[in-house]
């Protein structure tokens, strides 16, 4: 019956956006009332969130005659897990991704924009959602009926029920990729529009910057979660899927960088498309079974539908951001050393990046209907391409505060005290330690930016006025966040240290001055399931012993088993433990222990670039109240987050 509902839900979710769709158009072309075309994408949201609503309704009465909760659910599953299992495996993750899709078509609806330019967004829109409905319906439906209806199911996959992020992490990452289909819709309804698509950037810009947050936070808390779920001790690994949703967040702050600087329609018309266009590309990566990757889905038919939409979305936006779109008054050229042209300069470094990251994530797919093998590129690739460049845009978000003065001569006395601190830095670090080239660089680059964000922050609380505005302050987070983000990598990968190795009962494995000695193996059963801990006596630097204790888990309905690391979260360190195997006898365990200095601190940098975007986007968004018979008034400075954005 739920099936039958659902199936029933998704056709009616696609009824509903192609009549939306062509609605919106008939408004854009005729100036029709918008009132029907908004009834139609409501109806479209409410057909999503039935469908979302009728598999958490089978998923919680384990209704094992539905496909997805005969592959995904289970008896013995916790409730939170049962409820995030939606999303845990590829025909429901596209039911959220139906149903944020929905919200933000359902918000932009809502909104008074010029009527030319908001009518041919929302068919823009309106088809995107058109086309992701008929790929749940027809390719990836959920609902479809299983016979025989087996008495359980084997839960969803065991690392997906290891922590608590898997309820936060993948709605936030959709929040942040699909909020990037707003300004993609402008930037092709605007040569569309005429005079109406005049202003796009300014309009599609909070949308931006909402996405660009929810980017940032849900890229976090996936490098957080890897941390502390997949017990190899890292948060990064180049990882396929991890360079899909670090692709769109790149060119989504060029974007947001080159608004900064008028007259410059063509690069944030293509900045806005590509933005969206490689978050399809990513869907295609991670939902076609192109990549092997621990993230990704298995292989699955929407591939070539899904490749067919990128390929077209390509085509359209193309031919539309080439049309010539009309253009707002120019601002005089900028000066060679000017703050508008670090502005470009950052992002045509950030472009350069993410086409570094393309290369590399795309190459292996390439190359294997050429060589019959496929090959791979490893993080060496990237820490030799990607890495510098990622230096240099820290070293170059550390001067464009300083260009913020006109008077070249008192920009470059600002400098003085943070170039100063920078080679300090590096001096202090190279002394004590040898932490290599790359990381004793970006130690000085964000001492450099630090000092210099502290003294901007002083001369601004010092002047009254908008320099204080939280709309300013913006970018100097988002900034702080970054540089405490380039700290803590560059601290965790030239200072972190391992070993392992198989610990007896009373043996100790040591690194530096952290050791942990193995006190005894614990074995417990369940229906279905067996766990493995290890109990250690981590003791460090002469303080008392402290117990941890990592597991191995077995689950039997998949035949997989996971590891749970223990981690000791400090000041400065984490500890790290994980069991790796256990002898039958339980005499033996092999124990991996890991010091990672610093690694918190990406873990704040990220809280608060991501915090960054959501108080820049809340105070953009912000309607302006106008003075009586005043239309003159000078338009705001946009806000400004990320890299070189601070005003």
């Amino acid at each position: 019956m739920l099936g039958d509902l659902g199936t029933a839900g998704l056709a009616v979710g696609l009824s509903c956006a192609t009549l939306t769709a062509l609605l919106w158009l008939r408004v854009a072309l005729f100036g029709a009332a918008v009132r029907t075309a908004r009834r139609g994408t409501a109806a479209t949201l409410v057909a999503a969130a039935l469908a979302c609503a009728l598999l958490e309704t089978a998923l919680l009465r384990h209704d094992f005659s539905v496909r997805f909760v005969a592959e995904n659910g289970g008896r013995d599953v916790p409730l939170y897990y049962t409820l995030t299992s939606l999303w845990s495996a590829l025909d429901g993750s596209l039911l959220l991704w139906l149903l944020v899709l929905g919200g933000y078509a359902a918000l932009l609806a809502r909104r008074a924009y010029p009527p030319r330019l908001h009518a041919y967004a929302m068919v823009v829109v309106s088809v995107v959602m058109m086309f992701f409905f008929a790929l749940s319906t027809f390719a990836a439906n959920p609902f479809r009926a299983v016979s025989p209806v087996p008495a359980d199911g084997p839960g969803p996959n065991p690392l997906l029920q290891q922590h608590p992020a898997m309820g936060v992490h993948p709605p936030l990452l959709y929040a942040g990729y699909l909020g990037l289909v707003v300004p993609f819709a402008f930037a092709l309804a605007a040569p569309l529009a005429g005079r109406d698509g005049v202003r796009w950037v300014r309009l599609a810009r909070p949308w931006a910057l909402v996405a660009w947050a929810a980017l940032t936070g849900g890229i976090g808390m996936g490098a957080w979660w890897s941390y502390a779920v997949l017990g190899w001790g890292g948060y990064w690994a180049w990882d396929p899927v991890e360079n899909a949703s670090l692709l769109p967040w790149l060119t989504a702050t060029a974007f947001l960088h080159t608004t900064l600087v008028r007259g410059r329609v063509a690069w944030h018309g293509a900045l806005a498309c590509a933005s969206f266009l490689l978050v399809l590309l990513g869907t295609f990566l991670t939902r076609s079974g192109a990549v092997t990757s621990v993230h990704a889905f298995t292989d699955s038919p929407l591939g070539p539908m899904l490749l067919g939409f990128v390929l077209l979305a390509v085509a359209v936006s193309a031919v539309l951001t080439g049309r010539r779109a009309p253009e707002p008054a120019r601002a005089g050229r900028p000066r060679a050393l000017s703050r508008a042209t670090l502005v470009l300069v950052h992002g045509v470094l950030l472009v350069t990046i993410a086409a570094v990251v393309l290369i590399g994530t795309i190459l292996p797919l390439l190359t294997a209907p050429l060589t019959g093998t496929r090959s791979s590129v490893g993080p060496a690739y990237y820490q030799r391409t990607a890495v510098p460049l990622a230096v240099v845009v820290l070293l170059v978000m550390g001067v464009t505060p300083a260009l913020r003065v006109r008077d070249r001569s008192a920009a470059l006395r600002r400098l003085v005290v943070p170039a100063a601190a920078g080679l300090g830095t590096v001096a202090l670090v190279g002394l004590l330690s040898r932490p290599g080239p790359a990381a004793l660089t970006a130690f000085g680059a964000a001492g450099f930016v630090l000092t210099g964000l502290a003294g901007d922050l002083a001369h601004r609380l010092r002047r009254p006025g908008p320099h204080r505005r939280p709309a300013r302050l913006a970018g100097l987070v988002a900034h702080a966040g970054l540089a405490l983000v380039a700290v803590g990598v560059a601290g965790s990968s030239a200072y972190g240290r391992d070993a392992e190795r198989p610990l007896r009962v009373g043996e100790t494995l040591r690194v530096g001055d952290v050791a942990v000695r193995l006190v005894g193996v614990d074995r417990t059963g369940g229906s279905g399931s067996m766990a493995v801990r290890a109990r250690l006596a981590l003791t460090a630097s002469g303080r008392p012993a402290r117990t941890m204790t990592p597991a191995l888990r077995y689950q039997a309905a998949r035949d997989a088993a996971v590891t749970v690391p223990a981690i000791r979260t400090g000041p400065l360190r984490d500890t790290y433990v994980t069991l790796l195997a256990v002898a039958e006898d339980s005499g033996t365990a092999t124990v991996r222990l890991a010091v990672n200095p610093l690694v918190g601190l990406i873990w704040a940098g990220g809280a608060l670039t991501a915090a960054s975007g959501l108080l820049a986007a809340a105070v953009t968004a912000r309607p302006r109240t106008r003075t009586a018979g005043r239309t003159d008034r000078p338009r705001p400075a946009p806000v400004a987050v990320g890299p070189g954005a601070a005003t």
